[in-house]
């Protein structure tokens, strides 16, 4: 035997419902973190160290994002014919 139930909710509802904590305090200070940043009422550091902080990978994200950002530009200024053997 098979039945269906459809549940008309909202997500707030089904979080309650499921016993999932309510994470929109949280998201708000993340958005309000992000948007102070951009604004320019924080410091480059306390940027960095927000952005470091949220990359999949930490240091070695930002790093390796570093990197590939560095490999773009150079090539678009027409600096490098292709990758060298140090960056293959």
């Amino acid at each position: 035997m098979k039945f269906t139930v459809n549940v008309d909710c909202t997500p707030e509802e089904a979080r309650a419902f499921m016993g999932l904590p309510d994470m929109k305090p949280i998201h708000d200070l993340y958005l309000q973190a992000a948007t102070d940043a951009m604004s320019g009422q924080t410091n480059l550091e306390q940027m960095e160290r927000m952005f470091r902080s949220m990359s999949p990978m930490g240091d070695a994200g930002m790093k390796l994002f570093a990197s590939l950002m560095d490999l773009g530009i150079n090539a678009a200024a027409g600096g490098a014919n292709g990758p060298t053997k140090k960056d293959r």
